[in-house]
């Protein structure tokens, strides 16, 4: 049997490295803080415009479904059979940034838009989306 040699044997385990570390970096579990980009328009004209990198809330949090409790389907009159658990990635907390809109020409204009400052796990809620 032919040996490897350590070069070869070098360049397979680095390349296991940096392989194994994007894989765990895309699959991170829960909520969390995404950039984007945006466009901002003083008007529906775009009289006055400006671009801003602001922050989203993404991911995902724990849901479950399981049978529900006996008092509970005798309280529905048997139609809830099934009780659901859920949480949805929301924003826990906001902050307020300064966009700089070019209007043409040298005048700018400033505006305050909000952007995510943190998110968490919560319960969800139809009025938030």
């Amino acid at each position: 049997v032919p040996m490897a040699s350590p070069q070869t044997l070098l360049l397979c385990l680095l390349l296991l490295v940096v392989t194994e570390g994007r894989s765990r970096q895309a699959a991170i579990p829960g909520c969390h803080l995404h950039p984007f980009n945006v466009t901002v328009r003083s008007d529906h004209q775009g009289t006055c415009q400006g671009s801003h990198v602001a922050q989203a809330c993404v991911g995902h949090c724990e849901s479950s479904a399981f049978p529900s409790r006996y008092s509970v389907l005798v309280a529905s009159g048997y139609r809830h059979n099934i009780t659901s658990v859920s949480q949805c990635c929301t924003i826990s907390g906001l902050r307020k940034e300064k966009v700089q809109l070019h209007c043409g020409g040298n005048r700018k204009e400033e505006l305050e838009i909000f952007t995510a400052r943190a998110c968490q796990c919560d319960m969800c809620r139809l009025s938030r989306y």
